[in-house]
């Protein structure tokens, strides 16, 4: 079964080709999104950089990233329609970031598409 947050990265795409070189100024970061339906499952992976040209979003690892954010797929969906704050997701244990911290803090919902009614 694909993941809802499948379609929310799909969202994205179009939102970084409008907004992509304004972030990329302000963001200078790539992240990877490893996501699964459950704790343990193997995870589905998006690159979003945020760091090189105009910014692209990549289904699988694409270059190297300077975050990872590690979750499952009903807390990111969550996470998108602004019912879980990112930082009580991190504190809770909802959300796993590795690599460079301040560059994980620049990554905010507010980058995530409004319209994520999944």
């Amino acid at each position: 079964m694909a993941l809802k947050s499948a379609a929310l990265f799909e969202k994205m795409d179009p939102f970084i080709k409008s907004q992509g070189a304004e972030l990329v100024k302000k963001i200078n970061a790539v992240y990877y999104f490893e996501v699964s339906k459950a704790k343990g499952e193997t995870p589905e992976v998006w690159t979003v950089d945020l760091k090189n040209g105009t910014g692209a979003i990549s289904k699988g690892k694409v270059g190297t990233a300077d975050a990872t954010f590690t979750m499952i797929d009903d807390d990111m969906i969550a996470m998108a329609q602004g019912k879980l704050n990112p930082q009580q997701a991190f504190m809770q244990g909802k959300m796993k970031i590795k690599g460079n911290m301040a560059a994980a803090t620049k990554f905010t919902p507010d980058l995530l598409p409004k319209d994520a009614k999944l």
